[in-house]
């Protein structure tokens, strides 16, 4: 079996502006930072205007990178500002994420940063949000934004914008989970000791992130695992050594921190890889079966009909139905 080989680096470019806050900053920097040892790649690099900048709290960052030339697929993150100072921003920072934006990048505001985008004319005609203090005075403002409240971050045509402070913390991991998969956003969250909460836009369930919000590092080891080989069958044996634990144990300690017995979570991931697997209409349903390690496509579509309550075929051509109407959101 070939290596699988290194998934590419995204650059990440950080707009600091003068007042920035600390926690804009530092809460989504974080997720990117333990991604890029956890299964994912970022390179941070963070630029300014100016070569140095005062934060809100009263610390001096310098040496920063002047604002660089973006590429496709960079992510630029605006923190967000002391509010006193938003009618303050510098034109030179707008007319460089004008220019990133045009350029390929997909921007992201924390918090009151999302007053920057909206002044470089980036949130005309969008839907964004920001800090409940601030959505009547950013609606105000810029009365072109589609300002919606009680969002924890939205995303439309590669700008997204979030609440503020914590929920900076959850876009991060949203962008984590886009770029490099569930399971390394749920390595992130458990090594931040966070709760991934989901955007109202997405879909609220994900059995690769449900049942994550215990702290058992055994019982995390062991849904790494069977997430990681959804085609294959272990044996409670084969998962307690996986867990340094007796299976006795294993089973009283996974059902205490998940609700679930290890067979149970086991076949609700393979349901979910088999869900995916159907949006491909190559796949044939006892393809995908083999794929998913049930016994044969007759127990896929007996299982398929008791989860979700209608078969297969129908279930793809609702699918194929919606396809058109929602699009993707990039």
């Amino acid at each position: 079996m070939r290596p699988r080989s290194a998934p590419p680096a995204r650059r990440v470019l950080v707009l600091l502006m003068p007042h920035v806050h600390l926690q804009d900053l530092a809460g989504p920097v974080q997720v990117l930072y333990e991604a890029s040892h956890l299964g994912g790649a970022y390179e941070l690099s963070y630029c300014s205007a100016r070569p140095s900048v005062r934060t809100a709290q009263g610390l001096l960052l310098s040496d920063l990178e002047p604002l660089p030339r973006a590429r496709p697929g960079d992510l630029v993150l605006v923190p967000g500002m002391w509010s006193q100072t938003l009618d303050r921003i510098d034109r030179s920072s707008c007319a460089w994420l004008r220019r990133v934006h045009v350029d390929g990048a997909r921007i992201a505001s924390i918090c009151s940063g999302a007053f920057a985008l909206a002044r470089a004319g980036l949130l005309d005609g969008r839907r964004c949000t920001t800090h409940w203090k601030l959505i009547e005075r950013l609606r105000a403002e810029y009365p072109r934004a589609r300002v919606v409240d009680n969002r924890l971050f939205l995303e439309e045509r590669r700008i997204v914008t979030s609440a503020g402070v914590a929920s900076g913390i959850d876009m991060a991991l949203a962008l984590v989970e886009q770029d490099f998969g569930p399971l390394v956003v749920a390595r992130v969250a458990r090594e931040m000791v966070v709760y991934l909460r989901r955007s109202g836009e997405q879909e609220q369930q994900s059995v690769y992130l449900d049942h994550r919000t215990h702290l058992h590092p055994g019982v995390h080891r062991v849904q790494d695992y069977i997430v990681a080989h959804p085609e294959t069958k272990p044996t409670l044996n084969r998962l307690a050594h996986i867990a340094a634990m007796s299976p006795r144990n294993l089973a009283r300690v996974f059902r205490r921190a998940t609700r679930l017995t290890p067979k149970q979570f086991a076949t609700k991931v393979k349901m979910q890889v088999a869900r995916d697997l159907l949006d491909d209409p190559q796949r044939t349903v006892a393809d995908i079966a083999a794929s998913c390690g049930f016994d044969d496509a007759r127990q896929l579509r007996r299982l398929w009909r008791r989860r979700f309550g209608r078969s297969i075929s129908e279930s793809r051509a609702r699918a194929r139905a919606r396809a058109p109407a929602e699009g993707r959101i990039s």
